[in-house]
């Protein structure tokens, strides 16, 4: 009797076991998620983007992102932020236009080790140009346009856009502007001296300017606050930002004049009820303490 029992015991102990193991691991899953399924909304943008999963990115337009940018403290920090979502969004372009008489050693270095896709320029603006209440970054933005015009042909799908390297940019943005036909548009935070600036729209058109600065601006918008597709950069090859007769904070208005019309914009971000881009803007430093004191044995690049 002793005997059956055992051979019974042993024939179903391994059975038992398995029972339990899976019982406790189960038991161990506070989230089951399908393959393949985003779990967060985060997830969710980032495969809308295409960047998550296997997808034939070569399908999709480039971005070109035209950065002007300037030698100063925070200048490397300010390309790094940038750096950081560029190189997840797919078939994209960084065009990086310093403000110098030469590529800087700094910003060379940090472009061969970016890990996006980059063309690096320069144009020195001249010192007559450099006053308070002179706009800024004419040239730089300029000769990136020259050079889409002179690099990039009628057979060229891609959407230009205008990244400042004093932004911060959700990747949401990017596949909001990579379905752009003419001229995008969407809000931006912490401009004009208000949270956020938008286009006002009704019936999917743009009817008017939430905004905090010169409402009479036929485009009330900041320079993060749109895209162009290429095609109309290149049909328009005398349209660029203008030095003589424009103002502070009128440069965009008076480009996008040159291109399109307002009624033929095309709102994005939810119908601009979104803000999907901020213009932070670094807190300049404090370094009064670099000339009370011995400089360091080391050189170390901030």
């Amino acid at each position: 009797m002793k005997s059956v029992f055992f051979s019974r015991f042993f024939i179903l102990l391994p059975w038992v076991l398995i029972v339990i193991i899976m019982i406790d691991i189960d038991s161990k899953r506070t989230i089951w998620t399908p393959i393949g399924v985003p779990r967060s909304r985060a997830q969710l943008a980032a495969r809308k983007a295409g960047l998550g999963g296997p997808k034939n990115h070569s399908a999709l337009p480039v971005i070109y992102a035209i950065t002007p940018t300037y030698t100063r403290p925070v200048q490397k920090a300010e390309l790094t932020r940038l750096a950081h979502a560029f190189r997840q969004v797919p078939q994209f372009h960084w065009i990086v236009v310093e403000d110098s008489t030469v590529r800087t050693d700094l910003v060379s270095r940090f472009l061969a080790q970016c890990g996006v896709p980059y063309t690096h320029l320069h144009v020195f603006t001249p010192r007559r140009f450099k006053r308070a209440g002179m706009p800024r970054a004419t040239e730089q933005r300029n000769l990136a346009l020259g050079w889409l015009r002179q690099h990039r042909t009628r057979r060229d799908a891609g959407v230009v856009f205008f990244a400042d390297d004093d932004n911060t940019y959700s990747l949401e943005l990017f596949q909001e502007m990579r379905s752009t036909r003419g001229v995008s548009v969407w809000p931006v935070g912490f401009v004009g001296g208000r949270a956020y600036e938008r286009p006002i729209v009704s019936g999917g058109r743009v009817v008017g300017w939430y905004t905090g600065w010169r409402p009479d601006r036929t485009f009330a918008t900041d320079m993060a606050g749109f895209s162009v597709n290429l095609q109309v950069i290149l049909a328009n090859p005398r349209a660029q930002f203008k030095r003589r007769g424009s103002q502070p904070g009128m440069q965009e208005s008076d480009f996008l004049k040159q291109i399109t019309k307002v009624t033929e914009l095309e709102p994005k971000a939810n119908n601009c009820t979104r803000v999907l881009v901020w213009h932070t803007r670094t807190e300049k430093p404090h370094l009064g303490n670099e000339t009370k004191h011995p400089k360091d044995t080391v050189l170390i690049e901030v």
